[in-house]
């Protein structure tokens, strides 16, 4: 897709939400685009509303019926912690916690939360703060499948479209990353076999989608959001590859919270599938063409590591 292509989308999104959102009874006359890559995250105005609307996907999950499913559990989970007087974004209250499908679209609706502009990411302190979400998501009450986010079915697919794209991956990264996806594969797809290499590592309600990154600056105080990949899985999973600095960070929450500290093979084994779904994205690039430079660095990392975090030879 070129930029006018991208515009094109993005402008049909917002059109599709504010469509959707006046259907359900809000009053909507000035909707604008806030924020886009992989969604299209717009301001209902004057509707202290916003939706996102899912515009990058990959073929599996191009059928809203689908994304629909993925957003129920989000809407689910963020919505139990702000209940619980959590500091997350919170649904909407002013229409139903229920993913809509408009024109093509599977869209979710949350609370407008005014930005604070000023505000400078501290990770160090974000990633200590995931501790004490970890915590509060240790009594979710609602069923959630292991490793979800691990999103198994994409990255397969994705090595076998990139086989037809050398030009986003060369063969020789392409042979590395399918082998190293044969030894990871099965420990995402099955408890049992993620417990074999792992034994006593406790599994509990994550995020799924680096946290310390998904933190929003709002101007009464700093909010977990996007909640898409929520997932039964490790905590190991909230921190893969963001390095030991912010690891001792989370370390350090966790002691506050009596939680256990990050287990170092765990956190090889999330480092090398992270790593792997960084290079399975380069397929969804014909759809975000950014992604070839975004990811630039990280598959140069990647390339670095050891083949399959050291798993395997």
């Amino acid at each position: 897709m070129n930029a006018k292509d991208i515009e094109g989308r993005t402008a049909r999104a917002v059109r599709t939400a504010a469509d959707a959102a006046r259907a359900l009874g809000l009053e909507v006359t000035e909707p604008r685009a806030l924020y886009v890559a992989f969604s299209v995250i717009v301001h209902l105005a004057p509707a202290p509303v916003v939706a996102r609307v899912p515009t990058v996907l990959p073929q599996e999950r191009s059928d809203p019926a689908d994304v629909a499913d993925q957003q129920r559990r989000e809407l689910a989970v963020a919505g139990w912690l702000s209940d619980e007087g959590h500091a997350v974004v919170p649904p909407s209250p002013l229409v139903p916690r229920e993913p809509v499908q408009c024109e093509g679209f599977s869209m979710t609706f949350w609370q407008f939360v005014s930005e604070d502009p000023d505000k400078v990411p501290d990770y160090a302190v974000n990633s200590e703060r995931v501790a004490d979400l970890h915590a509060a998501l240790r009594d979710y009450p609602g069923p959630l499948s292991f490793l979800s986010s691990a999103e198994p079915d994409f990255v397969t697919d994705s090595l076998a479209l990139l086989g037809d794209r050398p030009d986003l991956l060369g063969p020789a990264d392409l042979d590395r990353a399918r082998r190293e996806w044969t030894v990871l594969e099965p420990l995402v797809r099955s408890r049992a076999a993620f417990e074999q290499p792992f034994p006593g590592i406790d599994l509990q309600p994550i995020h799924g989608d680096s946290p310390p990154a998904n933190i929003f600056a709002g101007v009464d105080g700093d909010l977990f959001s996007d909640f898409e990949l929520v997932t039964l899985g490790p905590i190991e999973w909230d921190l893969a590859a963001l390095g030991p600095d912010l690891e001792a960070a989370y370390n350090r929450g966790a002691l506050r919270n009596g939680m256990r500290p990050l287990d170092e093979g765990v956190m090889k084994f999330v480092n090398a599938i992270g790593m792997l779904r960084v290079v399975a994205y380069l397929a969804l690039a014909p759809q975000l063409p950014v992604l070839v430079e975004v990811m630039k660095p990280a598959v140069d990392q990647w390339r670095s590591m050891p083949f399959a975090g050291g798993l395997a030879t």
